[in-house]
């Protein structure tokens, strides 16, 4: 019979669910650690005690009490040391790239961006990166705590450690992003903490999930359009990534058999029909990668131009047959549209909801609820940290030990 966990193996768990719940939530007070953990006074006590001498959180009072006239002192609240404990993140987009230094509770604490040249290989990518975490690490305070690195890219993945595998505006084929992006920075960071890769999508789901408009929902579908269309699934809590990490590829979902060709050599595609070249096609105006075409549709659309219109009209027309597919096979509680997508769905809302309600089971449709990314451009970038800081709140002295 295999043994049972240690005390040391519970004490670590305990650890790990104390740091996630404030890094989730922010400030919480003991009081409210013993209700949600269930675990007891002088438990909760030692646990924030070993967190804080690591300097992952502080306990202080709280700042406003609103105790006049009640007996005993107020709870002590915890906090994540947001400034000390950080990780890098990074977005590798069709027409930028962007890199964040994030602290414990998803703070944004530093930020660069820069356009992204087309076809920019990998070579001259991984400079780029690096050279924005040098410049944002010149203000990290003494004595704080680097977890590591995640990278958003819109781009099919072999796992998480795995290389960016395929897309044909990246022009990318099994390329080691994160582990020469973690080479390039050994010497400046003074760690060899992985820099873990993810699909935009998919870690936008995660970060909407964790602090979004998906906060409470276990069940949620994030779709993301620039040039091909993505979707960030989570079921029961989890990320759904499939065997090979190719999992939410839901552009190349078929809707149109015999329909225009697709980039990975089928036709009809849901990529061809909502994607962005799809509505700069309808709208007759030149295939250019890159939000700002893509976007300056929508607005002419808003302006009164009629081609436009027509291509805003059928693209949600579309974006809702391809929803309510989505809708009968997870029954999400919620839909995401993020991307270049938040701003098609803002102006075809009623077209998205007419056909998810001509088409979608009762049952399915009933319940869900259509969204924009309430972190808005910044969910692929918190997102990518939340793959760094995995590894922190899996085994908080792990990291800092």
């Amino acid at each position: 019979m295999r043994a049972g966990p240690s005390q040391e193996e519970i004490r670590r768990q305990n650890l790990g669910a104390l740091l996630r719940y404030v890094h989730i939530h922010g400030a919480t007070s003991r009081a409210e650690l013993t209700t949600e953990l269930g675990l007891n006074r002088s438990t909760i006590g030692a646990l924030t005690a070993d967190l804080a001498a690591a300097g992952l959180v502080s306990e202080k009072p709280p700042r406003d009490t609103g105790r006049a006239g009640r007996a005993g002192r107020p709870s002590l609240v915890v906090r994540p040391e947001s400034e000390l404990v950080y990780a890098y993140a990074y977005s590798i987009e069709v027409d930028r790239l962007r890199a964040a230094r994030i602290g414990l509770g998803g703070a944004i604490l530093d930020r660069r961006e820069v356009p992204r040249p087309p076809g920019l290989p990998v070579e001259e990518t991984v400079p780029l990166l690096a050279g924005f975490v040098k410049q944002m690490h010149r203000s990290v305070p003494d004595g704080s705590v680097y977890v590591g690195g995640g990278i958003a890219v819109c781009g099919i993945l072999r796992g998480e450690q795995g290389p960016v595998h395929v897309r044909p505006e990246t022009g990318w084929v099994d390329e080691p992003l994160g582990t020469a992006l973690a080479a390039a920075l050994a010497t400046e960071l003074g760690s060899e903490r992985p820099i873990v890769t993810g699909n935009a999508a998919d870690v936008s789901a995660l970060a909407e999930h964790a602090r979004g408009a998906g906060a409470g929902c276990d069940n949620l579908i994030y779709l993301h359009r620039d040039v091909g269309v993505d979707a960030g699934i989570i079921v029961g809590g989890r990320r759904l990534t499939g065997h090979g990490g190719y999992g939410g590829e839901v552009g190349h979902m078929v809707v149109r058999p015999g329909g225009r060709p697709c980039g990975c050599g089928s036709r009809g595609c849901w990529e061809t029909e909502i994607g962005e070249y799809a509505m700069l096609d309808i709208a007759g105006r030149a295939a250019t990668a890159g939000r700002e075409a893509a976007l300056d549709v929508v607005d002419a659309a808003s302006r009164g131009d009629a081609n436009a219109q027509a291509a805003v009209r059928q693209v949600g027309d579309w974006l809702g047959f391809g929803v309510a597919n989505l809708v009968n096979i997870f029954n999400p509680e919620v839909v995401i549209f993020g991307g270049t997508l938040r701003d098609v769905y803002l102006a075809a809302a009623a077209r998205v909801r007419s056909r998810l309600n001509s088409m979608a089971l009762p049952a399915a449709r009933e319940q869900v609820r259509l969204r924009t990314p309430q972190l808005g451009e910044d969910a692929s970038l918190i997102g990518a940290a939340e793959l760094a800081f995995e590894h922190l709140l899996a085994d908080p002295l792990d990291v800092t030990g």
